[in-house]
């Protein structure tokens, strides 16, 4: 029976990182994947026949990643800072909208004003995210630390820890952490539009209502605004696949061994044994589990803890595009528009109203979803034979596994959010997109069930689970890694681990620190 020091299960972005640093430590490591590739969500591909378009298929932006760990492991990898965050045309007035321009506050200052006819809007949008730098410029190293109590982060945040206690900090804080998200944009925003735009990142991948009690929403709004203590999201040069590619390369140049399409039937955590449908078993000193946290009960006798359900709530749909579509903005360059995050339908009332439709397992009337375009930043995705055309990236919210069990429901709801997108549109979407040698629509969609039927994401959840606040909510969760279960030999490594969530290796990393230490 061959034995080795670590053995992870899963070959995603964060198994990938954990076997890297292990291995770089000295320590004999394997990997294994059900899949026949490594890489998890952090993948790219070909899907349009003849097209060489190398689309990230699953996740497609980095923002929590931290340079740390780029360093750390010699990773060969850029990203780009995109210039322009965001642009939401008006959904009852597409010929105006709101750009936000990270060089030109007077050109955004304007842009708001324009939009919405308020002098004060602008004002209290540059406020808001003047409090939530802060928030972001304290947390994020911590996540990279041993877990510290929920008292210790607030002190942290609000400058109590260096006696310099900052009211206004403090108020926002405990909004932030202890009432519904819709709560606090209520308070900073009059306008249904904005609080929209800003209400957005709580809501990515995340089914939830703005006042929902629970504050799943609250927590995924955090995530989103904190990574590099900037809450910039950058675009991966040569797209994820460059990202879980370095990976692979840092893990195998430091010794980890990496085998693919490997099922493995059971685990047992107080041996280290793991059992493989072949036969054949392997043990290891330390098991990580980089896999979705319901994927590894599935072999466990005692399993970890985790939610009963979990479940995704995103439509994704990759295009190839001739051009891209025309605008009834006629003073908006469109290369600044859709460069940035496109927003569609997403003010605070049709994402309130969306939600009670989905909650339904309806399929939403005017789906909100918002879109990007890689290759207005980063070219080198497309073979020089797609001289002139774009991706386009779209991501559809409030839409869990429920709405589409019906026959059909994936045909209607991809039609409706395709209408909704070409509401804000001069022309509609359809006249721009390309087409593959075959002559077929260059359209890639997917579900829940297709990310639950791919890559083990239960219930098609992006996370592996709901979000977890990224501090230790029990005291015997203080100074652990996030990353522990009730078996000392079995980590978890993957998204499902607390401080999870995106692409950021920092599950992956915090694992093997937990050994190493």
């Amino acid at each position: 029976m061959a034995h080795y020091d670590d053995i992870i299960i899963g070959a995603g972005h964060n198994g990938l990182t954990a076997a890297a640093y292990l291995a770089g430590a000295g320590r004999s490591v394997l990997v294994l994947e059900k899949a026949d590739h490594v890489g998890g969500a952090a993948v790219s591909a070909m899907p349009f026949a003849g097209m060489p378009a190398r689309l990230s298929r699953y996740s497609y932006l980095v923002s929590l990643m931290p340079r740390e760990i780029i360093t750390d492991l010699g990773l060969d990898v850029t990203l780009i800072r995109r210039r322009y965050s965001s642009y939401t045309p008006l959904p009852g007035d597409p010929t105006r909208g709101i750009l936000v321009d990270n060089e030109d506050a007077a050109a955004t200052a304007e842009s708001f004003h324009r939009a919405t006819g308020s002098e004060t809007v602008f004002t209290a949008w540059q406020s808001f995210y003047a409090r939530m730098g802060t928030i972001a410029r304290r947390v994020f190293p911590t996540m990279t630390e041993p877990l510290r109590s929920a008292t210790d982060m607030r002190d942290l945040v609000t400058g109590l820890a260096e006696g310099n206690l900052d009211s206004t900090e403090a108020e926002i804080w405990e909004s932030l952490t202890s009432r519904p998200l819709g709560e606090l944009l209520t308070q900073y925003f009059d306008d249904d539009v904005v609080r929209g735009i800003v209400a957005t990142d709580g809501l990515i991948g995340t089914f939830a209502d703005l006042d929902d009690p629970s504050l799943r929403q609250n927590i995924c709004f955090l995530y989103h605004l904190i990574g590099g203590g900037t809450g910039d999201w950058d675009v991966p040069v040569g797209g994820m696949g460059a990202v879980s590619g370095a990976l692979y390369q840092a893990a195998y140049a430091a010794g980890a061994e990496l085998r693919t399409g490997v099922q493995i039937v059971g685990i047992d955590p107080d041996d280290g044994s793991v059992e493989l449908a072949t036969g054949d078993s392997l043990t290891g000193s330390m098991l990580y589990a980089a896999c979705a946290p319901h994927i590894v009960n599935e072999l466990l006798e005692n399993p970890i803890a985790t939610e009963p359900e979990p479940r995704g709530a995103q439509l994704k749909i990759n295009l190839l595009l001739d051009r891209l579509p025309r605008l009834p903005d006629a003073t908006m360059n469109p290369e600044a528009a859709f460069s940035g995050t496109f927003h569609i339908n997403e003010t605070a009332s049709q994402l309130h109203a969306a939600w009670q439709q989905a909650s339904r397992d309806e399929v939403p009337d005017l789906p909100p979803c918002e879109i990007y375009c890689h290759t207005l930043s980063d070219r080198s995705i497309l073979g020089p034979e797609l001289s002139g055309k774009h991706t386009l990236t779209l991501f559809g919210l409030h839409m869990p596994p429920e709405v589409f069990d019906e026959p059909g429901a994936v045909e209607h709801a991809v039609g409706a959010t395709l209408s909704s997108l070409n509401s804000v549109l001069a022309e509609p979407i359809q006249n721009v997109v390309a087409h593959d040698v075959a002559g077929k629509p260059c359209i890639e969609v997917k579900t829940p069930q297709d990310l639950e039927e791919t890559l083990g994401l239960p219930g098609g959840n992006i996370f592996h689970r709901s979000l977890q606040w990224p501090w230790a909510e029990s005291d015997d969760e203080v100074g652990t890694w996030g990353v522990e279960t009730q078996h000392p030999r079995l980590l978890v490594c993957g998204a499902g681990a607390r401080r999870g969530g995106g692409v950021s290796g920092i599950p992956g990393r915090n694992a093997a620190a937990k050994v190493l230490e």
